[in-house]
């Protein structure tokens, strides 16, 4: 019997072995084939980065983590659904473009995925099919990159963005539902919904407060909040209720006497009955409680952030003794229609955002002793940067950036570590720090995005026919039609206005001619003669013709744009032309180049050449970019223009404007300068020089680089020949023509106060045309000596 029993035990273990052991082996042998969905990393959670060179924050080589150690991922099958997946891993929103075979450099160690094949819906790379994690037949030579859109996902934290904490599976978005309809936008008053599973559910009001109230404002981009009539809602509301019920009652009635009727009548009555049910079931939905407990405190910047209760389960109950959360909010100034209620909110702020690319995000700027300066990120929170926003005429802070991520200002940095309490009705009511040069640098410039209110401000133009998103012909809607705009005029301010209406960015380009995209599906032209500002937030704001007057109305010659998510900034150093400043008299016989350039007065043209001389106010000029863009000139190198007598390239006729004012604003005095070396000087610690133009190389200058103009260089002046003594304004215009992008033009021009006496000159109070107060600004206009154009 033992022996029996021992036998069959081998018998079974020997079957088991037969089926495993084979199908271990084959396991182990054979690799992965492509197709196969990547395993899961065991114990090892992913993590991922951009690194290699040159790049921005929100592109690079793409590196994983996996096993201990960093690897890159192969280019082979690569695609933007890929680099779509993974960049919303590095905590952007999606993805604007791929790159290949190592264009930020080689990578080292591991290659961990191969043949990445993703649909792009997917959570992470690893639900992709691959070859498998480390199989790979790639040299380092083929590593892939991704270039991200520069937007952050809701709750996403890396080193430099403070983002709101919060269970997405909570609370994931918010809206208020007017009761009573209306057309204007933005929706300030209505029913509190939100986002739950696929429709929107309502809270209960017992208990609730104004500082929930003050919370829900703030998420929606209203800086503060009113009381609302609740018993007009409420007897709204009852009545809405009873309709609705009287339809259930009125739709049963249809919905059982079409159970009696013939087959063809049954089709017929088909439509009605499911459009009905279908507002039957929106109905029933409005009365759907998913909240029935919040309890703000009223400075957090989300709803998810508060103590919240959730009826248990899936039940959506009712609501016992309340009725639906109905809440009214005050907009901003820049969101009132009423004129003159608009006058009364504005008021002078000593805070401002610059550098955005979207209304209500930006580098903070505080005013103090009359000066713009900026702020220090140490110690910066979504606290502090909530009273920023609020002060400004947003709602709560949706983002804290730290690291100059809007760009570097120039001139003071006013405060550091500021500590906000949230309930401040101004930055200057918070706890700071002064600073000293040691303490902070421009590369900590603290930044914010806020919620701003939802305008609807893109269903009212688009740009078609481009071979990417971020470029086309624009078409506006007019009333019920969509058409083209005419490109007469069209220029960078008016392409700035459509990229931001559109959330796209900046304008890189204002086209004019649009013949080389596609032009199928083009209609009739309905806007023409736009001239826009460039701070609009639609193209409809700005102003133009009220009936289409054009020249050229044939599809190729109607606007476009070219929208990217970053620009330049160039900022002039002007202490640095008030301490260079000095007059030279140059003899003729040195200044025939000069006079082929234009760099003369038009009084230099009936002199007796080459003898006497020209009296030339010169100066240095340093131009920084502080953008998120390198300055590239707008016209490609094969139409640059040579002038032989200098021996050099111009890359633009004209890149900056130097005049010389009389009191009432008259050029008295004038001259330009051709951009005929853009190039990076010198750069900021840790940057490299991209650009120089020796041996007819790119010119440009690089973000955090400078280009300096030396105070001897031909045309680096003012012909004053002809300028009798008195008291003039020095202006300098960078980029005067707007031909080049920038994300702020507000800082293109410099003013020094002026004294000549004949022999010598004197500058002072030399500054950025936005770096002073209005108040000072008017005081540099009229100090004494100005108007009488008297020396004292």
């Amino acid at each position: 019997m033992k022996t029996s029993r021992w036998w069959q035990q081998c018998s079974v273990i020997s079957f088991l072995l037969a089926v495993w052991l084979p199908a271990w082996i084959m396991a182990q042998t054979t690799p992965p084939t492509q197709g196969t969905t990547s395993p899961k990393p065991q114990n090892d959670r992913l993590q991922f980065r951009l690194v290699g060179y040159p790049r921005k924050h929100n592109e690079g080589r793409i590196e994983v983590f996996y096993k201990g150690e960093w690897g890159t991922i192969c280019d082979d099958d690569f695609s933007l659904s890929n680099a779509n997946v993974l960049c919303r891993q590095l905590g952007f929103i999606s993805a604007t473009g791929w790159t290949h075979s190592a264009k930020y450099g080689k990578g080292l160690g591991k290659i961990w995925l191969d043949n990445v094949q993703c649909n792009g819906g997917e959570k992470s790379i690893e639900l992709c099919k691959s070859r498998g994690w480390g199989n790979s037949d790639c040299t380092h030579d083929e590593d892939a990159g991704v270039v991200c859109k520069d937007e952050r996902l809701p709750g996403f934290v890396d080193s430099n963005i403070i983002d709101v904490q919060m269970d997405e599976n909570k609370v994931e978005k918010v809206r208020l539902r007017p009761v009573v309809p209306t057309k204007k936008m933005p929706v300030t008053e209505g029913v509190v919904e939100i986002k739950y599973r696929n429709g929107w559910v309502q809270i209960c009001d017992v208990g609730w407060t104004s500082k929930n109230t003050r919370v829900i404002c703030g998420m929606l981009g209203f800086p503060d909040e009113k009381k609302v009539n609740k018993n007009f809602y409420k007897n709204r509301l009852r009545k809405r209720a009873a309709e609705s019920q009287g339809q259930k009652v009125k739709a049963k009635v249809h919905v059982s006497a079409g159970a009696r009727l013939p087959p063809k009548a049954k089709a017929r009555a088909k439509p009605f009955t499911s459009g009905l049910n279908k507002r039957l079931n929106t109905e029933r939905q409005k009365n759907q409680y998913h909240l029935h407990s919040v309890a703000c405190v009223g400075t957090e910047v989300h709803l998810a952030a508060c103590p919240l209760e959730f009826n248990k389960g899936n039940a959506t109950g009712s609501c016992k003794g309340g009725m639906p959360v109905v809440v009214s909010c005050v907009p901003g100034p820049q969101y009132v229609h009423n004129n003159g209620l608009k006058k009364k909110l504005k008021t002078t702020s000593t805070v401002r955002l610059k550098g955005g690319a979207k209304l209500g995000e930006g580098r903070v700027e505080v005013l103090r002793n009359n000066e713009w300066g900026t702020v220090c990120d140490d110690r910066w929170t979504l606290l502090s940067a909530s009273v920023v926003c609020r002060e400004l005429g947003f709602g709560s802070a949706k983002e804290a950036l730290t690291g100059a991520r809007m760009g570097q200002g120039m001139g003071p940095i006013h405060m550091n570590e500021v500590l906000c309490l949230g309930t401040e009705k101004s930055m200057w009511n918070c706890g700071f720090k002064n600073i000293t040069s040691e303490d902070c640098q421009h590369v900590e410039d603290a930044a914010v995005r806020c919620n701003t209110p939802y305008m609807a401000l893109e269903n009212s133009v688009r740009i078609v026919g481009g071979r990417t998103y971020y470029e086309g012909r624009v078409e506006v809607q007019v009333g019920a039609r969509w058409g083209t705009v005419c490109s007469a005029s069209w220029t960078t301010k008016e392409a700035m206005v459509v990229c931001r209406q559109l959330g796209l960015g900046y304008s890189m380009h204002a086209i004019t001619e649009t013949w080389y995209w596609d032009s199928s599906n083009v209609t009739e032209m309905v806007m023409s003669g736009v001239k826009c500002t460039g701070n609009e937030m639609s193209l409809s704001h700005c102003q133009h013709h009220r009936t289409v007057s054009c020249q050229k109305t044939a599809a190729k010659f109607s606007a476009g744009v070219i929208c990217s998510e970053t620009a330049s900034d160039l900022v002039l150093n002007a202490p640095l032309v008030q301490q260079s400043v000095y007059i030279e008299d140059r003899p003729l016989h040195m200044l025939y180049c000069a006079a082929e350039e234009n760099c003369l007065s038009k009084s230099a043209a009936s002199a007796n050449w080459p003898y006497g001389h020209r009296r030339l106010l010169r100066f240095s000029s340093q131009i920084h970019n502080i953008g998120r863009a390198d300055f590239r000139p707008k016209a490609g190198r094969h139409s640059w223009v040579w002038h032989a007598c200098h021996g050099h390239y111009h890359s633009m006729d004209i890149f900056t404007h130097y005049d010389l004012l009389s009191s009432n604003g008259t050029k008295v005095a004038e001259g330009h300068k051709a951009s005929f070396c853009l190039e990076d000087t010198e750069c900021h610690e840790g940057i490299s020089k991209r650009y120089e133009c020796a041996n007819f190389g790119e010119q440009g200058i690089t973000v955090g680089c400078w280009d300096l103009y030396r105070h001897d260089i031909d045309c680096q002046w003012i012909d004053i020949t002809d300028i009798k003594p008195g008291n003039y304004i020095l202006q300098i215009v960078i980029n005067p023509n707007f031909e080049v992008a920038e994300s702020d033009f507000t800082n293109n021009a410099m003013k020094c106060n002026c004294k000549y006496d004949g022999h010598r000159i004197w500058l002072h109070n030399c500054h950025m045309g936005d770096a002073f107060s209005e108040e000072a600004e008017r005081r540099f206009e009229k100090y004494p000596g100005q108007f009488n154009n008297q020396i004292s």
